[in-house]
This record gives structure tokens, C-alpha cells and sequence, in this order.
């Protein structure tokens, strides 16, 4: 007799699995607890909206002293005005999360659970938040070291890692359990694996590997060229061109310690982050290339490229949208560049949804690919 299990979503499909590992990396199980924890976080973020509402202290949305500001699109704002918003907010997530684990799968029900859902993941995760996240992510090396070494100078830790700056943290993953969730609900009762979205069918001509190579190139070079006015610019004013800036600001930044180095590194990590994108589309992003002895000629785990490519492309597009309500023209060099982030976090995004597309194998939970 076979070894075969079957699995039959609520939609009514069954899916045949074979030699199913029930022994997953808790990772793999991601429609089951993203729902739990994105209703875990809306009761505990929602308890503290209603405590800010109510006068209590440590509002993350007020005026504060421009060192500890944040630029989310909330800020500045009154907590009274915006904290009750926030509560009602959180409390529609859990009932909304409550219902998912439900799997109430049909009619209006369906359709709104999936608007709030997809609402609160895009908000949380691309609205709120600043760019925050993606000036950690680029200072990483350097905060390693100033946590055993101290930062230098007359800052500390606590100077970098604030309170505002910290709840938009706290948001952003809020707004990934409930991308997750959604994700997880939505194939669920759409009759689809929850594990890799395949329809009982297979898949359709789109999912053609060559045709997907083609649309990730393209995405790539997208990607690549929307980074450009960024590296130009901070490159010009390190050798002393005012590139969209205003010679009093270039002076500025030549006065001020390390300024204009930090600017050129910045640059240079953008160009190095432009190169590494063509993996998505190279053969080196596959097969382990000579250069990287220690694992060369050896098949490249799709993860590998794609959590980090995809973490990448998410926290570009908020500080991307920063950027647009801080442009000016006099001064576009300063912003204009980065809010072309929209545009590479978009197109890296899609590029690394076509990869991972393109790479994934068998699924261990219904057996297709």
C-alpha cells in the first residue's frame, strides 16, 4: 500500500502528500501561529492605545526633542486624538484574528476579514513606520561594535535606540504577523496549500521558470536603476560637487566629522546591495560560485536569497515614503534620491517573489512542484 497522506483545506480540495516530514523547523509553521500572534499583538498593542488615551505616560507619537523624533507619517499628533484610534484599530484585529481562526471562508464575511487584514499588514509594516529599519539594517556592523564598545563620542546606545524609534520596530512586526496571517487565511479558504499557494490544479503557463527569469531580469534592472541617483549623489558631494544641494549644505556636511564619509559609504553599500541583486537572476545565485570556496559548486537553499532580499525590499518602501513628504526641490539631492526607495523595494520585491517562484521545489505538505 502507497505511503501517501492526504490533506483537504476547507475549501474542499484534497491534496495528495507523500512521505510527509512532520518534523518541520518551527519556521515552516507559519500559517498556524502567525494568526495567534498577530492577535497576541493586537490585544497588547491595543492595551496600549487605550492606556495613552487615558493619559498615560510614554505616547511614541508626540512632539519630542529632535534628536528622539521619529518620521512617521503619526508624528507628531496628541494622544488623545490619535491613541483611541489605535485602540478601536487593535480591537477590530482581534475579533478580526478570532474569526480567522475560524476559517470562516465564505461570502462578506471573507471579504472583510481580508480587507482589515491586508489594511493592518500594509499600514503597519509601509505607512507607519520610518526609515528606521533600514538605518539599522545599513549601520548594522558598526552597532555590533558600539554594543561591547560604546558609541563614540558624548552619545550612548540610548541616543540610537529610543523609544519612538523603538515602537515603530514593535509596529512593523505587528504589521508582518498580520501579512502573515492574512496570507495563511486567505489560501486556506481559497482552497489552496497554506504552505506554498499552489492551486489543486498546478500551476498556470505564468509560472513558466524561463518566463519568470525574464520578468526577474527585468525587475532586477528596475531595481538597479532606481538606485543610481542615490550612489551619484552622495558620491559627488564626497569629491566636492554640490549635486541637489546648496553650497552652504555642502559646506555644512564638509565641517561636520565623518559626514561626508558616512554618505560615501552609504553610497558604496547601496551600489554593493545593486550588484548582489543580479543573484536573483544569475546562475550564482543558484550554485555557490569559486569565490566563496568553502561552499562552491553547492545548490544555494532559496532562503538563503530570499529572506534577506525580501526583508531588504520591505524596509526600503517606508523610509522611501519618508522621503517623499520631506522633498523639497531647492534641495532635491537630499531626498529626491531616496524616494526612488519606493521603486527598488517594489521591484527587488517582486524580483525576489519570481525567484522564489522559480526555485521552490516539492512541497512536503501537498506533494506538488
Amino acid at each position: 500500500m502507497p505511503n501517501t497522506v492526504t490533506e483537504t483545506p476547507p475549501g474542499g480540495e484534497t491534496f495528495p502528500r507523500a512521505a510527509v516530514d512532520r518534523h518541520r523547523r518551527w519556521w515552516s509553521g507559519w500559517p498556524d501561529w502567525s494568526v495567534y500572534l498577530a492577535v497576541v499583538w493586537s490585544a497588547l498593542y491595543g492595551a496600549a492605545a487605550l492606556y495613552w488615551a487615558m493619559g498615560g505616560d510614554g505616547y511614541p507619537f508626540e512632539r519630542v526633542d529632535e534628536d528622539r523624533s521619529s518620521g512617521s507619517i503619526l508624528e507628531p499628533s496628541r494622544a488623545e486624538a490619535v491613541a483611541p484610534v489605535l485602540a478601536v484599530f487593535c480591537a477590530l484585529g482581534v475579533v478580526a484574528g478570532l474569526l480567522m481562526l475560524k476559517n470562516l471562508g465564505t461570502g462578506r464575511v471573507r471579504k472583510v476579514l481580508l480587507a482589515y487584514g491586508w489594511v493592518a499588514g500594509v499600514a503597519l509594516t509601509l505607512l507607519i513606520p520610518d526609515y528606521s529599519l533600514l538605518g539599522l539594517l545599513a549601520f548594522s556592523p558598526a552597532l555590533l561594535v558600539f554594543v561591547f564598545t560604546g558609541v563614540p563620542g558624548p552619545q550612548d546606545m540610548g541616543d540610537i535606540m529610543y523609544w519612538h524609534r523603538g515602537n515603530l520596530m514593535i509596529v512593523f512586526v505587528g504589521g508582518l504577523l498580520w501579512v502573515a496571517a492574512t496570507l495563511a487565511y486567505q489560501r486556506r479558504t481559497n482552497g489552496q496549500c497554506v504552505y506554498c499557494g499552489r492551486a489543486p490544479h498546478g500551476p498556470g503557463a505564468w509560472a513558466d521558470p524561463v518566463r519568470l527569469r525574464t520578468w526577474g531580469r527585468r525587475a532586477v534592472w528596475l531595481a538597479v536603476l532606481s538606485t543610481l541617483p542615490y550612489d551619484i549623489t552622495r558620491i559627488a558631494w564626497y569629491f566636492g560637487l554640490p549635486l541637489g544641494i546648496t553650497d552652504d549644505f555642502l559646506k555644512e556636511m564638509q565641517d561636520t566629522p565623518h559626514m561626508l564619509e558616512i554618505g560615501l559609504a552609504l553610497g558604496v553599500v547601496s551600489t554593493l546591495g545593486s550588484l548582489l541583486m543580479h543573484g536573483l537572476v544569475a546562475r550564482w545565485g543558484e550554485v555557490w560560485p569559486r569565490w566563496v570556496w568553502w561552499k562552491k559548486g553547492r545548490t544555494i537553499h532559496p532562503a538563503t536569497a530570499v529572506v534577506p532580499a525580501g526583508f531588504v525590499a520591505v524596509v526600503l518602501i517606508p523610509g522611501g515614503l519618508m522621503a517623499v513628504r520631506g522633498f523639497e526641490l531647492s534641495s532635491w539631492g537630499i531626498t529626491g534620491p531616496a524616494i526612488l526607495w519606493v521603486v527598488w523595494g517594489a521591484a527587488l520585491g517582486v524580483a525576489t517573489y519570481l525567484y522564489q517562484l522559480r526555485r521552490r521545489g516539492v512541497c512536503r505538505s501537498c506533494g506538488q512542484g
